[in-house]
């Protein structure tokens, strides 16, 4: 019988998250910001909206009022209870992201909104190539350093898997400038984003490899101001509690009037 293999040492990562500097977490900063902004665009007033968020400070800031859930395997969360949920920037460390959201899902009123935000695929990238090519040039091989973030097609696809109705994921990358590699993880560190892999070498690895890895990125990745950059795309997730009041999907020939007449131009048979 094979065991499944876990992404997350929880452990490691309530560690990194403890260290965490409040006035330094820009990227929660960034999140609340975007996930505000498409609320706005959402003709609805909430009244009992939930987040699940490691860091409850700043988010209660950001949304007042609201119920605030730690981010554990179980939410606690209660069934039908919210008509707006916010998963705030943690799915991506989860060892089930669709029960994460499949739960998000169950605690929300018919019609209710959920939001999750969470680092996409080409989130540091670079220094998961510097990284990478330092440790092949020192050792010949690779480790678990960075973790594996999804493309916002496979994460949109939770969506569906979830249960959501009309389920719409979209992006928006932020590039951050650094003085060099060591400042970039710094900062990684200061908002407790650093290794928390079940698979990661647990001994310190040699200081060799990470002044290889800050030569390869400040020689690739450089600003004409001498500094480097840093990828980070947050992906967001945005889906409805079922109800009987959505708009539906037409059934497939229900048609009454052909595409080709409401362009107003001639219909162009395709080839065999």
């Amino acid at each position: 019988m094979i065991k499944d293999t876990k992404l997350t040492d929880t452990q490691a990562l309530e560690r990194h998250r403890a260290r965490a500097v409040a006035g330094e977490l820009f990227l929660q900063e960034s999140a609340a910001d975007e996930v505000q902004d498409r609320l706005t665009l959402v003709n609805r007033a909430f009244t009992v909206p939930a987040v699940v968020t490691p860091f409850p400070d700043l988010w209660r800031k950001h949304m007042p009022g609201a119920h605030i859930v730690r981010d554990a395997e179980t939410l606690d969360l209660e069934v039908g209870a919210h008509d707006l949920v916010i998963h705030a920037m943690s799915l991506h460390w989860a060892n089930d992201p669709v029960g994460q959201l499949i739960q998000c899902r169950r605690s929300m009123k018919p019609d209710g909104l959920m939001i999750a935000a969470t680092l996409g695929g080409q989130t540091l990238q670079e220094l998961r190539n510097c990284l990478g090519d330092a440790e092949i040039a020192l050792t010949g091989g690779l480790s678990p350093r960075i973790a594996p973030m999804g493309e916002i097609r496979d994460l949109g696809a939770l969506l569906q898997r979830a249960g959501f109705a009309l389920p719409v994921a979209d992006s928006v990358t932020l590039r951050a400038q650094y003085r060099d590699a060591f400042h970039l993880m710094r900062d990684l560190r200061n908002m407790g984003e650093t290794n928390a892999l079940e698979q990661r070498r647990r001994v310190t690895p040699p200081r060799a490899l990470f002044e290889r890895m800050a030569a390869i990125y400040a020689e690739n990745y450089a600003t004409q101001a001498d500094q480097v950059i840093a990828t980070f795309e947050m992906v967001f997730l945005t889906g409805w509690a079922a109800s009987d009041t959505q708009q539906k999907p037409l059934r497939p020939g229900s048609a009454k009037q052909r595409l080709a007449d409401a362009l107003r131009v001639p219909e162009q048979p395709l080839r065999d």
